[in-house]
């Protein structure tokens, strides 16, 4: 009992820290969300919008490396199909995107930086239940 107990501790404190590692990602994935749903925008916009998309980039593969580097050999399994399930929930959302673009319904960079900040939070959630369920 004594080494469930403290493998649901180690558990539940791998979560935070990728928790905590990933907020500030996410709100700059909101920044540059803001930054580029503006269809019409000058070349400083442009710039600031590259730019925090850019920071937004790298912040996502230094959680993710973080990340695989703590975890022990189960999570990484986690982890890895959780990751597995984002991408293609990002795939069919970018597809759809695409199709929806082609059809002058939305347009599509004002709409890709959501799925991939939604693909994160799936990512997430998917990893957080199949830990919290599968130990």
């Amino acid at each position: 009992m004594a080494e469930q107990a403290q493998r649901d501790q180690e558990g539940r404190a791998a979560r935070r820290v990728v928790l905590l590692d990933g907020l500030p990602v996410v709100v700059l994935g909101g920044v540059a969300l803001a930054l580029g749903s503006s269809p019409d925008q000058t070349p400083g916009q442009k710039a600031w919008w590259i730019a925090a998309t850019v920071a937004f980039a790298l912040g996502m593969a230094w959680v993710l490396l973080r990340a695989f580097r703590r975890a022990d050999e189960y999570l990484r399994k986690i982890q890895l199909e959780s990751m597995a399930v984002a991408f293609a929930v990002v795939l069919v959302a970018l597809q759809v995107a695409a199709v929806l673009d082609a059809a002058g319904v939305i347009r599509l960079h004002q709409v890709t930086q959501l799925i991939i900040i939604g693909g994160m939070g799936v990512w997430h959630m998917t990893a957080d239940l199949r830990t919290r369920f599968n130990r």
